[in-house]
């Protein structure tokens, strides 16, 4: 085990399962300390709820960093996940630059959209500028509609091949980053599955998992977090992409059978198995 510190900066739905909620439990359980910037509060996540609270925190990040430098405190690794503006992805690149230490790896979850289309207030101009953040990253970790967005690719729910995975993977890897974890990618009915792809070297691997027919919202956050926990305690990303694809198939199949429970993911009854899988 190792004494890591990652930061990472997400808004907070208090309720939801999603972005902070789940990667401050999911990366700490990993043994990692956990460090999180808040870049919004929100009383529910915005996938099916409706008449929910919203509050930007975007002019608090400034001070928050300043303290951190007046403090001389500096992290392994920074972990993005839901950015809200471009001001915010402006605001990453500052931290990047003054609060990490030498060496540190940086981790992009490019959260914009799912199922070909973009999330609720993002845009072009907010993919340009998410675009370029990911060029910055040592990892990159999009879906199959972000990975599209960003390369300017049709966008492909279903019938992939692997011409069309190494299409994206090679755009992606124009826009300057090391690393690409592609989630979402099905060759075969039932199978779902992450390309794991080194931009220098050119070595492509995958990791298949069944498919559980269940919609659950922060699934791709608890992926990122189980992820950057178990990278951040020396796995290799292949190793790390595996890990975390476990971990939520299994917090997918603890929801199944559980209408009321509709919002995300029981990832909580998983995390006994993620700190064995993170501990071998």
């Amino acid at each position: 085990m190792t004494d890591k510190r990652v930061l990472t900066i997400q808004d907070i739905s208090c309720l939801g399962q999603c972005s902070l909620t789940v990667a401050l439990p999911i990366i700490s359980a990993c043994g990692v300390e956990t460090i999180i910037l808040p870049s919004a509060v929100l009383s529910t996540h915005t996938g099916g709820f409706t008449g929910y609270t919203f509050r930007d925190l975007t002019e608090d990040i400034p001070g928050i960093m300043n303290h951190w430098i007046n403090e001389k405190q500096s992290f392994d690794c920074i972990y993005t996940g839901y950015l809200g503006s471009i001001t915010q992805i402006d605001y990453v690149g500052d931290l990047i630059e003054n609060v990490l230490n030498e060496g540190a790896v940086k981790i992009i979850d490019p959260v914009m959209g799912d199922n070909g289309r973009f999330y609720s207030g993002f845009n072009e101009e907010f993919l340009k500028n998410m675009a370029g953040l990911c060029g910055k990253g040592d990892v990159v970790l999009p879906n199959i509609t972000e990975a599209s967005f960003m390369t300017g690719l049709p966008y492909r729910a279903e019938g992939h091949d692997e011409e069309y995975i190494m299409s994206l993977l090679h755009g992606i890897k124009k826009l300057g980053t090391k690393k690409v974890i592609l989630k979402g990618i099905s060759y075969e009915k039932g199978k779902i599955g992450v390309a794991v792809y080194d931009c220098i070297s050119d070595d492509l691997k995958y990791y298949f998992t069944e498919k559980i027919e269940r919609n659950s919202h922060g699934a791709g956050d608890c992926y990122a977090a189980a992820f950057t926990g178990a990278f951040m305690q020396g796995f290799d990303e292949y190793e790390a992409a595996k890990i975390a694809a476990d971990f939520v198939v299994e917090s997918i199949k603890k929801s199944v059978g559980d209408e009321n429970h509709w919002y995300g993911a029981k990832f909580e009854r998983a995390l006994p198995n993620l700190v064995n899988m993170v501990n071998k």
